[in-house]
């Protein structure tokens, strides 16, 4: 049986690209060329990369990088999008909780969560954390967005969810401030305009769990900020109106 978050990807990647979430792609990879120092012989690990809009803008501008995700459906509409783009990306079909690299990358990148946040347990989040760590030489950098559960514990969650032009509507929606996860009704239609209803089961995360979990895998330095959308900055303190974060962690 699929799991929610494979279910909702297996027919969507047209659909996904008109998400008002991917409207920041310029803007953050402006803010990921920074952090790389504009080095283009160095090599990205895009870890959920989707349909691959940071993998093929990076690779527009000359960079070296490998694009995993476990959606066949995004992966293909990804290497399309790369084919007319005219740039090399290689993309590979992987569970991001089993990431097979090993001292192979010198920056990982996992954006708009990116599989983490997704998984059902803490244990797997903290596999895809560990298997990202792994994938990276030293020195290295692994840059990712996390659900902030700040948020939640002074919004809610179905009207902010709700309030853009989203194509996935969400029906209900409990947090659980005990386990930071929020269990949500949602409605959408695929990219055969075929309606769907699933139930999903999301992890936030305070920032000192991010913090610990990057120092249990020897992280010698990390930093949380507050994530906008289309304007990645370490400027950016995190609030509790900061949906989700950004996290910066350096090997």
């Amino acid at each position: 049986m699929r799991r929610w978050y494979e279910e909702l990807f297996a027919n969507y990647a047209k659909t996904y690209d008109t998400e008002p979430f991917t409207t920041g792609t310029l803007g953050e990879v402006d803010f990921l060329e920074k952090e790389f120092d504009g080095d283009k012989t160095k090599s990205i690990l895009d870890i959920g990369c989707g349909t691959g809009r940071h993998a093929i803008e990076l690779a527009r501008r000359g960079y070296s990088i490998t694009g995993i995700d476990l959606s066949a459906s995004q992966l293909e509409r990804a290497r399309q999008k790369a084919k007319e783009a005219g740039v090399g990306v290689k993309f590979l079909q992987i569970n991001a909780c089993s990431l097979p690299f090993k001292n192979e990358f010198d920056f990982a990148i996992m954006l708009c969560e990116g599989g983490f946040s997704l998984q059902e347990t803490d244990a797997l989040n903290f596999r895809i954390l560990e298997g990202a760590e792994r994938a990276l030489r030293s020195p290295g950098k692994l840059i990712f967005s996390a659900l902030n559960a700040l948020y939640p514990l002074y919004h809610s969650l179905r009207d902010f969810l709700n309030e853009g032009p989203s194509g996935v509507k969400i029906d209900t929606c409990t947090f659980d401030p005990m386990t930071f996860r929020d269990h949500a009704t949602i409605t959408f239609n695929d990219d055969d305009a075929k309606t769907k209803t699933l139930e999903t089961d999301e992890r936030y995360y305070a920032p000192s769990e991010i913090s610990w979990y990057l120092a249990s895998l020897g992280f010698k330095k990390s930093s949380i900020h507050g994530c906008h959308l289309g304007s990645f900055s370490r400027d950016h303190a995190l609030t509790t109106d900061d949906y989700e974060m950004l996290v910066i962690a350096e090997k």
